[in-house]
């Protein structure tokens, strides 16, 4: 079948149809569809690419989260004193860490869960008695 043959039977009004519903203030944009289409079957690739790179930097990004938390557990464990700001900063970490783990169960989060709870409950006793360390002493401990 030539193209003149397509234009003959049906394809040229099948063109001026769409050509026209474009141009009409209609919503559906079919020139619009297909540019989409196309593009999207061209660019699948790339696109697939893109979606696994941005994959790979969420994962990264919360295994950062977990490293920080285990991080000031360890300190914890240690009997390293905290500021209240340094509590918040970790129990921020907490949240975002959480948070990617909600939305991605099929991430490995067992690592980090007793320290979380750690964390919380001795957050949960300084708080109680009023016993973070002071900022004037952390840059003591940091000049020693």
């Amino acid at each position: 079948m030539t193209i003149q043959e397509i234009v003959r039977g049906g394809g040229g009004l099948l063109l001026v149809l769409m050509t026209l519903v474009q141009i009409a203030p209609v919503k559906v944009n079919p020139w619009s569809w297909l540019a989409r289409t196309i593009g999207r079957a061209v660019n699948a690739e790339v696109i697939k690419k893109l979606d696994d790179h941005i994959t790979m930097d969420d994962r990264r990004c919360a295994d950062g989260h977990r490293t920080r938390i285990l991080h000031f557990n360890n300190e914890l464990l240690r009997d390293i004193d905290h500021t209240k700001e340094e509590f918040t900063e970790v129990l921020a970490e907490i949240d975002a860490y959480e948070g990617y783990c909600r939305e991605h169960p099929e991430y490995p989060n067992n690592r980090a869960v007793l320290a979380i709870e750690n964390i919380q409950e001795v957050y949960k006793e300084r708080l109680k008695r009023h016993d973070f360390l002071q900022e004037s002493s952390a840059a003591r401990h940091e000049e020693e």
